[in-house]
């Protein structure tokens, strides 16, 4: 961060940007100019480069080019969650559609958002450096199984530990 408060990725933004016709669906499949790139080590290769800035756009970033991608939801979904242990000792494990593992701890959380029409959950679990996977339906119900209900301060919540720490899911 510079004197200013700004990020080097916040710089390159504000001198200018040239536009991607890259589009990371809500399901995580990546396009090219509409049609799915299928080759996964390609995507995997760009997920490496990608950046999301303080004004949440979304930017694939090499040292000689950089250019902003569209991003329906999250870049990554997580496809699979295991658990080890139990209470404050259990650890819970994602993997992403990119077969990234993310243990959820302080610096990747689990933190879900609501629908305000339809009181939706919408679970997400940080990946890395403000980039987040969207916990799949079917695994976020084998989470809520092994959630734990806890008072919280507007009744009880049901959520997971992982590292020592409680993430709430939501409200029951």
């Amino acid at each position: 961060m510079n004197e200013n408060g700004l990020t080097s990725l916040d710089q390159l933004a504000a001198t200018g940007a040239t536009d991607f016709d890259i589009r990371i669906a809500r399901d995580g499949v990546w396009f090219y100019r509409g049609t799915p790139i299928n080759r996964i080590p390609l995507v995997k290769l760009f997920s490496t480069v990608l950046r999301r800035d303080n004004d949440g756009e979304f930017w694939l970033q090499t040292p000689v080019e950089r250019g902003r991608i569209t991003v329906e939801d999250a870049p990554f979904t997580a496809v699979e969650v295991n658990a080890n242990g139990a209470g404050r000792n259990q650890t819970v494990v994602f993997r992403t559609n990119l077969d990234a593992l993310v243990t959820v701890d302080a610096d990747h959380p689990i933190h879900v958002t609501f629908d305000s029409k339809t009181g939706e959950p919408s679970p997400y679990v940080t990946v890395r450096d403000n980039l987040d996977a969207l916990i799949l339906r079917a695994v976020f119900y084998e989470l809520v199984e092994l959630g734990e209900e806890r008072d919280g301060g507007d009744g009880v919540v049901l959520g997971v530990w992982s590292q020592g720490e409680f993430f709430p899911l939501g409200g029951i």
